[in-house]
C-alpha cells in the first residue's frame, strides 16, 4: 500500500502526547460505557447466585459511609477519620472475565461521596511514577473514596509500592474498592515468587472483604470464532475511505509501526493518543514474539476499549497476536483479557 493510498487517514504514530499529573489525575473517572452505572441497573444473572450475593454486599458497603466533619485544612479541606471499626476498610470482586465486575465497581464509585477517584492498577501505579510517592500520597489524601479496575501485580516492585500506598489511605479512613480476575492472596503466581513477598501480598488481601463473582463473559456470549478482521488491506482501506466520508474520526497505521511507536509513550498517555477518535484501523497485524510489546499492546487496548473505539483491520486476528508461550505464561489472564477485549471491539 502506498504512502499516498494510506495517507487517506491521519495517524496514531503522528500523535507524540505529553500530559501533567493534573491531567492524569482528571483522567481517573470511570470509563463512558459505564456513565450511567448503576446498582438499580446491575441485572444479575439467575444462573450464578454470586452475583446476586455480590449486589448485596456491595449495597451494605455503599451504604457503610458516614459524613465526613469537615475540617480547615488538608489538600481537600477535610481531616478523614481513623478506621476504627471491624470492618475492612475496602472490598474485593473476583472473577472471570465479563462478569459485571467493573460495573459494579463503577456503580459504586457514582454512589460514594467525593472526593474520589477510579482508574486501573496501572494507571494508578503510572500516576505514582510521575508525581513520586510523596506526591501521590499527597493527591490522594483526603480521598474518600479509591476505585481500582483489574488489579494486577506483575512484579515485587509494584507489590510493596501498592501495599504501603493503600495502606497510608485506608489509616486516613479511605475506602478502597478493586476487581480483579485473581484472589488477592494468589496475586503473583507466575509471575514472581510470590512466597518471597507473602507478608506484603497478604497485607493487601487483609484489607478486602473478598467477593466471588462467577458468570459467563458477556462479550463472548454474541461472539463466535475470531476477531473480525478484513481480507486485506484493501479492502480495510475501503472502510476507511468509507468511514471518513461518513464524517467519523478514525486513523490508519501500521501494525508494526504502531507497536514501535507505542514503546515511545509511557503508558499513562495512551489515553491522550485516542482522544478524540471513533475508530482506529491497523494494517498487516502479525503475531507478536517479544513480551514487551504485547504488555504495552495490552495497555494500549485497556484505553481503546475504556473508549468504545471500534477496531478495524488486516492480517493476523487480533485475538491470535499472542503468540507462542504467552498464553501459558504468567501474564496469561492480562493477554485473555486483552483478547476478549479485541474481540469485542473488532469490526468489518
Amino acid at each position: 500500500m502506498t504512502e499516498e493510498r494510506q495517507a487517506v487517514a491521519p495517524r496514531l504514530t503522528e500523535r507524540t502526547p505529553s500530559m501533567s499529573a493534573a491531567e492524569l489525575a482528571a483522567t481517573l473517572v470511570p470509563p463512558r460505557q459505564f456513565d450511567k452505572a448503576s446498582l438499580e441497573n446491575y441485572r444479575p444473572d439467575p444462573d450464578f447466585p454470586s452475583q446476586t450475593e455480590a449486589l448485596e454486599r456491595i449495597r451494605a458497603f455503599a451504604g457503610s459511609w458516614k459524613p465526613a466533619a469537615v475540617k480547615g485544612g488538608g489538600l481537600f479541606g477535610r481531616k478523614k477519620p481513623k478506621t476504627t471499626d471491624a470492618a475492612k476498610s475496602g472490598i474485593y470482586l473476583d472473577g472471570g472475565f465479563g462478569v459485571g465486575k467493573t460495573h459494579l465497581l463503577a456503580a459504586l464509585w457514582h454512589a460514594a461521596p467525593g472526593p474520589k477517584y477510579f482508574g486501573t492498577f496501572i494507571e494508578y501505579t503510572a500516576l505514582i511514577g510521575a508525581l513520586g510517592y510523596a506526591g501521590a500520597v499527597k493527591l490522594f489524601t483526603g480521598a474518600r473514596f479509591i476505585a481500582i479496575d483489574e488489579f494486577e501485580l506483575d512484579d515485587p516492585g509494584d507489590t510493596m509500592l501498592m501495599t504501603r500506598f493503600l495502606g497510608e489511605l485506608a489509616a486516613q479512613g479511605t475506602r478502597l474498592a478493586a476487581t480483579s480476575n485473581t484472589p488477592p492472596n494468589a496475586l503473583g503466581e507466575g509471575r514472581f515468587a510470590a512466597s518471597d513477598f507473602l507478608r506484603e501480598i497478604q497485607a493487601i488481601a487483609d484489607r478486602f472483604d473478598i467477593l466471588r463473582i462467577d458468570g459467563v463473559d458477556y462479550r463472548r456470549r454474541d461472539i463466535e470464532g475470531h476477531a473480525a478482521v478484513f481480507p486485506d488491506d484493501a479492502a480495510l482501506l475501503t472502510a476507511v475511505e468509507g468511514r471518513v466520508a461518513a464524517g467519523q474520526s478514525i486513523t490508519f497505521d501500521d501494525f508494526g509501526e504502531l507497536v514501535h511507536h507505542l514503546g515511545t509513550i509511557h503508558p499513562s498517555r495512551y489515553i491522550k493518543i485516542i482522544e478524540g477518535l471513533d475508530a482506529i484501523a491497523v494494517r498487516d497485524v502479525t503475531p507478536l514474539t517479544d513480551q514487551t510489546d504485547a504488555l504495552r499492546l495490552v495497555a494500549f487496548v485497556d484505553r481503546v476499549y475504556d473508549a468504545q473505539l471500534q477496531v478495524l483491520a488486516s492480517g493476523t486476528p487480533f485475538d491470535e497476536v499472542f503468540a507462542g508461550d504467552m498464553l501459558n505464561g504468567g501474564y496469561r489472564k492480562k493477554y485473555l483479557r486483552a483478547v476478549s477485549r479485541l474481540i469485542a471491539s473488532a469490526t468489518v
